[in-house]
């Protein structure tokens, strides 16, 4: 029973500290619209999405009316692409697919839709290289369209042929869109062990290990997080912290498990998983950098800014798997810098690095996120960066990903603005020594030790 108490401390978390369900994500398989015809493919394409997701919208603003709780995007994820481009004869017809999968995301009003996708952690199939090869252009041409790329494992190590090669992509993808600031590399995620589950934009795609059609949520509330700790004071011990830090991540799960339960009825979709994530905005209040800031760190990047993450994101997953039977995703806190007001406040005075950002993710649910780089920056730092990162996710057997942009014409301490969510990100510097003799061996790093364990 929910007592009166309870009641007013929610509509204070929804009315004044930006709580809100981030995400309501539609996941569809693909894999019967494959077709040698590429053009009969892509009206299978359409036809199935706008099928499957006709009431998304919809339902998600009927749930948001009637419980009052704000849901911010909803979205639909598919099945890698690239199993359906093994029939591509060229890099225009996986393109097509892309307009496709565009079309289909306006039809049925989305905001994005998540699975212009490859899974090359060991090596590469017809149907990836095609695909990899047309993300440039596909994310160019394309609005709504998300694409990612998994590169490594723990089970299977890096593959560095597509590591090497993702920079590559992501440095086209940037001229491609150079009137907007390399706005392409902002829907392009590289990943090492990427999950199938995964609500959040733009790494979701829909695995092969899923069902037919599959409701995932994401939910957010950092600045409910802060204001909780703003309650217990500056005087309290870590211990206390982290049991705040819990009880409220278990509140903020139970809403996304009722939201998700509700969707998944009235679209009469199976529930799949809440994803737990702290997912920030660059709405002021709204920022993971700010709960570490009201933990003690001075600014953001400081000492102690590692082990605070590192308690904040194992507090939460606490908390919120007693919540809900089938947490999944990525669960934990994201810490996007361009989508995060204390992130670009601390990126802009010096005190968070990239150095800093990589050694946060150690620690944190994803990686380096909307991290925006000089223009002149090298395919081979950009593949550098990542290999980095596949690193830290293969050795420490946890999901990694780099959503990194070189802005075309753009230098250090510029800003670029992206708009809505994606906020607006500072131009950071990267180590101005070179990667190429090291990206350029190619081949994969084998996989670490401990992924032996049968």
């Amino acid at each position: 029973m929910l007592n009166p108490f309870e009641i007013i401390e929610t509509i204070k978390m929804l009315d004044k500290e930006h709580l809100d369900i981030r995400t309501i994500t539609m996941g569809i398989s693909l894999r019967d619209c494959s077709d040698p015809d590429v053009d009969a493919m892509c009206e299978k394409v359409y036809k199935k999405i706008t099928t499957y997701a006709k009431d998304l919208v919809k339902v998600g603003e009927e749930i948001e009316t009637e419980y009052g709780i704000p849901i911010i995007n909803k979205r639909i994820s598919v099945t890698p692409i690239s199993i359906l481009c093994e029939h591509a004869k060229s890099v225009e017809d996986c393109v097509k697919l892309a307009k496709a999968l565009d079309k289909a995301a306006v039809a049925t009003g989305v905001n994005f839709i998540g699975g212009y996708s490859a899974l090359v952690h060991k090596h590469y199939t017809k149907g990836d290289e095609m695909l990899i090869a047309s993300i440039p252009q596909a994310l160019a041409q394309t609005q709504r369209v998300c694409s990612s790329v998994n590169v490594a494992t723990t089970r299977a190590g890096i593959n560095m042929d597509a590591v090497k090669q993702m920079g590559e992509v992501v440095k086209q993808a940037a001229e491609l869109t150079k009137e907007s600031g390399g706005f392409a590399c902002a829907k392009l995620v590289v990943f090492a062990n990427a999950v199938e589950d995964n609500p959040f934009m733009a790494g979701a795609f829909h695995g092969i290990g899923e069902g037919e059609c599959v409701i995932n949520v994401g939910v957010s509330g950092p600045g409910v997080v802060k204001c909780a700790l703003e309650k217990i004071g500056p005087q309290a011990d870590f211990g206390l912290v982290a049991e705040t830090i819990k009880k409220t991540a278990f509140k903020i799960t139970r809403m996304g498990q009722l939201v998700a339960q509700e969707a998944s009825a009235r679209l009469g979709v199976p529930y799949g998983i809440v994803d737990l994530s702290l997912a920030p905005t660059p709405a002021v209040g709204d920022s993971v950098a700010y709960i570490l800031e009201e933990m003690g760190v001075e600014k953001c990047g400081t000492h102690g800014t590692t082990a605070a993450l590192a308690m904040l994101n194992d507090a939460v997953k606490k908390g919120g798997v007693m919540a809900s039977g089938y947490v999944g995703g990525l669960s934990g806190a994201f810490i996007p810098v361009s989508e995060d007001a204390g992130m670009i406040a601390a990126a802009q005075c010096g005190a968070l690095t990239l150095e800093k950002l990589e050694a946060m993710t150690c620690v944190c649910s994803v990686g380096l996120d909307m991290i925006v780089v000089p223009g002149d920056t090298s395919a081979a730092t950009l593949s550098a960066i990542i290999a980095d990162e596949a690193a830290i996710g293969v050795v420490n057997n946890k999901t990694t990903a780099v959503r990194i942009i070189p802005a075309p014409g753009k230098k250090v301490g510029d800003i670029v603005e992206f708009g809505g969510l994606l906020g607006s990100g500072p131009v950071q510097p990267v180590n101005a020594y070179g990667s190429e003799g090291f990206i350029n061996r190619g081949g994969r790093i084998p996989a670490p030790l401990h992924s032996l364990r049968n």
